[in-house]
């Protein structure tokens, strides 16, 4: 597995990602205006030369926070670990970031048990989107 940053001309191939899976109504159009924003801290996770998951993550003004983004793998692959694998490479991407003491995600319903199992917590709900966060330890 290769893990590398997000190009434009990844585009497409994310949004196909993106469609393997079932999302909101206007999701897609949230996702592909976030892509044409060119995230600096956003990257693809190519398996077996083809692109099979994205995601990123932004440091928040408020001090010690990071905010997962957009994380998605194409939905027949999930079964591979992909997911937990982009997730872990996205936390330590944010632990090398100074002061992060704590990294937070909104996600569907659908995800919660995922993020649970990795350490997260349910801190609000607000829809069907839920705000999870999980303390990150970094041994030194």
């Amino acid at each position: 597995m290769d893990v590398r940053p997000y190009l434009p001309t990844d585009r497409q191939a994310c949004l196909n990602i993106f469609d393997s899976n079932s999302f909101s109504p206007g999701a897609r159009l949230q996702f592909a205006q976030f892509l044409d924003q060119a995230p600096t801290t956003y990257f693809v996770l190519e398996y077996q030369g083809e692109l099979l998951g994205c995601g990123g993550y932004q440091v928040d003004p408020e001090p010690g926070l990071a905010t997962l983004l957009w994380g998605v793998v194409r939905r027949e692959s999930e079964k591979l670990g992909l997911d937990r694998f982009l997730l872990m490479y996205r936390l330590r991407e944010i632990g090398k970031c100074a002061g992060i003491e704590r990294v937070r995600v909104e996600t569907p319903q659908e995800s919660v048990a995922f993020f649970e199992h990795q350490g997260f917590k349910v801190t609000g709900v607000t829809g069907n989107q839920v705000e999870m966060v999980k303390r990150l330890i970094v041994c030194a």
